[in-house]
């Protein structure tokens, strides 16, 4: 499933590596000040400040929003996950002013969890998975990646690797969705807020480590089936 990078310039991966590891502080820092830390701590202020469940829970909504028109200033476009998140602010914001319920507040954000679950698992009934679509997307489709991950998808195995990945995100984001939904039912909505806010962090942790895993896998299964065959000659020892 992976495609290794190019490694023959030393100097290519020590100018690149640096970059790469402030993109992955900016997004963690971001995560974790305005879709985690901010939401909560105004919560619980504003909760010990004697405003309602709702009213709390409507203006901890401020921090998300803006982390994403930040993130969206920053790369000047708005890309679907941030999409997504004004998008489930919008609708819990509704909810909570029309029903003053924190609990059906809280139910917002299994919406859109449960929904990306039901599209992998149904898109495992269509030709292209949607773990494969979004992979692709992501490596860029004109890119040399892209295109050999194009290339690759005629053979049956690569195929079959990809539908493994979606049937288990899917599964896992609707029962991400379900857990959520009796933990807000089940719980008081502070706790259910605090556990809303880092389960699917969690979930997307785990399930992005067993993907990397997964397909280094099965690559190294493939290479060594085709130095098995004789398709590819096995380098000398030593070299």
């Amino acid at each position: 499933m992976l495609v290794p990078m190019d490694t023959s310039s030393e100097a290519g991966r020590t100018t690149g590596r640096a970059p790469a590891k402030a993109g992955r502080l900016y997004s963690v820092t971001m995560i974790a000040v305005f879709d985690v830390a901010g939401p909560l701590a105004a919560y619980y202020l504003l909760r010990s400040a004697g405003l309602t469940a709702v009213a709390a829970l409507l203006l901890s909504g401020v921090f998300p929003a803006l982390g994403v028109t930040i993130s969206a200033v920053r790369s000047r476009r708005l890309d679907a996950f941030g999409a997504v998140v004004l998008a489930g602010i919008v609708v819990g914001t509704v909810v909570g002013l029309v029903t003053h319920s924190a609990r059906l507040m809280l139910l917002e954000g299994s919406v859109p969890t449960a929904i990306f679950g039901a599209a992998c698992l149904g898109s495992l009934c269509t030709g292209k998975p949607l773990m494969f679509t979004f992979a692709r997307e992501l490596a860029g489709p004109e890119s040399a990646r892209g295109r050999e991950m194009t290339s690759l998808w005629r053979h049956e195995r690569y195929r079959q690797v990809f539908r493994v990945i979606t049937a288990v995100w899917g599964i896992s984001f609707v029962v991400d969705a379900a857990l959520r939904v009796v933990i807000v039912f089940t719980t008081s909505t502070g706790t259910a807020l605090a556990i809303s806010k880092v389960m699917p962090f969690v979930f997307a942790g785990i399930l992005s480590a067993w993907t990397v895993g997964y397909g280094t896998r099965r690559r190294k299964q493939g290479e060594r089936m085709l130095a098995a065959s004789g398709a590819v000659p096995q380098t000398p020892a030593g070299r």
